[in-house]
């Protein structure tokens, strides 16, 4: 007997120990990132028939677990996806807003300034000053195009090296994540327990990973996660990982896309829409619903201005009655043919109509009997049995012969503004005169000045400073929007991380209280084991 209270008092010693060390496991890791608390977990041991009854073996550890909610850190995740998303997002669009926010500053300030010149040369039409300050103020406008424009394009290399930063971000924690599912994997199939540091590990770096891309996670039995990112592409499997690539676009270099590196070595290119949520998602939903549309939205009030401007100058004569040439000059569209194209065909488009321009970016695509005009902005398809047609004021023709599968970039006003110039160097040569040798007649700079408000861009709508205006409300809205999105996300997330940190988190008070009850039920367990020493030492010596 006093050696059955010998061993059940060695169980209580070891669970005291035991729970002890978990307890101070966890105070130590109180402030590590990841941490979720552990519990032992003990039970009975399975009591003994002493003939009278059931005498009971003292306790037995069954495992020591984390505590982990699956539920509140997916949600957790994918609160922080959202948050990491809109945050990219926002800090790139606010720097447009920014840009174009400026009144005095700003496009709207050189557009009125210019128009402001060429009224006063109504009222003095063969004033070399006069003539001088619209040549001035017309090279400040062009100066002010040009600068936001490199500025947009210095946004997008930007948001270029982001991508491919996130995209080694994401390789990175795939790789560690394999490495870790390997591991758990061969701890849990060697043990049968569960290795819970090496789980909190994985956790943290599926929690960072998320940061970078929205995910979904799959547990499988023997303890791995396969992760999914898009829509559905898997990313990690087992110890297995798929490698995303930054790739330049197929038909435009300049853009960087992101595709899957196949087994083959060849890359597959993902679709934009199958990258949301996380850092990688939002730069390349700013770039697509933003940047290029400020971009296309400056370059088609650069060729408006610049197209309306120059037919109305070119009906007027200047200083030596010679009728006028053209006054600014006008970007053409850039057509950009797929490297994979396999035709030999060749894509022209030219601007017919100003006023019926888009601010959007247009994809033609060939399947062999017929092409299909993708509007991008809003994915407006329109078909075509053949070519040349015309579509939003563009002249869409072809040339060669195109393959089932073609298809073609064509960007109607990308580089208006960084084509946008001054042509003319001589002020005598402005066309302010509506006849040959009147050097006070004023009348075509009438009109020319009598542009400015005229309705002439989207179709009848716009005046050129109202389609400014209209871009920069845009842009304003859609920043304030994610501002407010922004505060939203945060909470929740700061919502969900509370929940999980209230149920995985370490409280330094609770864990103070186990550690003395641990220190209790071990010297309660010694006091124990002494007593039956001391009854195994009676019984000896009455033995004797």
């Amino acid at each position: 007997m006093a050696t059955n209270i010998l061993s059940i008092g060695q169980s209580a010693l070891t669970a005291a120990q035991v729970g002890i060390n978990t307890t101070g496991h966890n105070i130590a890791n109180a402030s590590t990132p990841g941490y979720s608390r552990q519990v032992v977990v003990q039970g009975a041991a399975l009591a003994q028939n002493f003939g009278f009854g059931y005498l009971g073996q003292g306790t037995e550890i069954t495992a020591v677990q984390r505590v982990y909610n699956e539920h509140l850190v997916s949600q957790a995740q994918s609160a922080q996806s959202t948050l990491s998303g809109i945050d990219s997002y926002y800090a790139q669009v606010k720097q447009i807003n920014d840009l174009l926010a400026d009144p005095t500053a700003g496009l709207s300030a050189s557009i009125q300034g210019f128009f402001d010149s060429v009224q006063e040369l109504t009222t003095a039409p063969s004033s070399v000053s006069a003539r001088q300050s619209v040549l001035s103020t017309a090279e400040s406008l062009v100066s002010t195009l040009q600068g936001l424009d490199s500025r947009l394009q210095e946004i997008g290399q930007d948001v270029n090296r982001q991508i491919v930063a996130s995209v080694e971000a994401i390789n990175a924690y795939a790789e560690e994540i394999a490495v870790l599912n390997d591991a758990i994997a061969k701890a849990q199939s060697a043990t049968g327990n569960a290795p819970n540091d090496l789980l909190d590990q994985r956790d943290l770096l599926v929690s960072e990973l998320s940061k970078e891309i929205n995910v979904t996670v799959v547990e499988q039995g023997n303890g791995d996660y396969n992760i999914f990112i898009g829509n559905g592409q898997p990313l990690v499997v087992g110890s297995v990982t798929s490698s995303l690539v930054a790739v330049g676009s197929a038909t435009d270099p300049e853009k960087i896309e992101v595709g899957y590196l196949a087994a083959d070595g060849s890359t597959v290119v993902v679709g934009e829409s199958s990258f949301s949520g996380g850092t990688l998602g939002g730069l390349i939903e700013f770039r697509a619903d933003s940047l290029v549309s400020t971009q296309n939205a400056l370059g088609r009030i650069a060729i408006g201005l610049a197209t309306t401007f120059n037919e109305q100058h070119v009906a007027g004569y200047d200083l030596n009655g010679v009728a006028g040439g053209a006054f600014f000059s006008v970007g053409t569209p850039v057509v950009g043919a797929s490297s994979l194209n396999t035709g030999s065909a060749s894509v022209g488009a030219a601007i017919v109509d100003v006023g019926a321009l888009t601010t959007s970016d247009y994809q033609l695509s060939y399947d062999g009997s017929s092409y299909t005009l993708t509007r991008l902005s809003d994915g407006t398809t329109t078909s075509f049995a053949s070519l040349p047609q015309t579509v939003d004021g563009v002249e869409i023709s072809l040339s060669g012969t195109p393959a089932a599968g073609d298809n073609f970039l064509i960007q109607p006003t990308a580089n208006g503004a960084s084509a946008f110039a001054v042509l003319l160097a001589d002020p005598a040569e402005i066309a302010a005169a509506s006849a040959p040798g009147a050097s006070g007649d004023n009348t075509n700079a009438l009109a020319l000045a009598a542009l400015q408000t005229e309705k002439l861009l989207g179709n009848g709508t716009s005046s050129y400073l109202d389609a400014f205006g209209q871009l920069v409300s845009e842009v304003g809205n859609k920043t304030r929007e994610l501002e407010i999105s922004r505060a939203t996300a945060a909470s929740i997330l700061e919502q969900a991380t509370i929940a999980v940190q209230s149920e995985s988190g370490v409280n330094l008070d609770e864990e103070a209280t186990n550690l003395l009850r641990y220190q209790q039920a071990y010297q309660a367990a010694a006091k124990m084991m002494q007593i039956a020493k001391e009854m195994f030492d009676l019984l000896v010596s009455l033995g004797r």
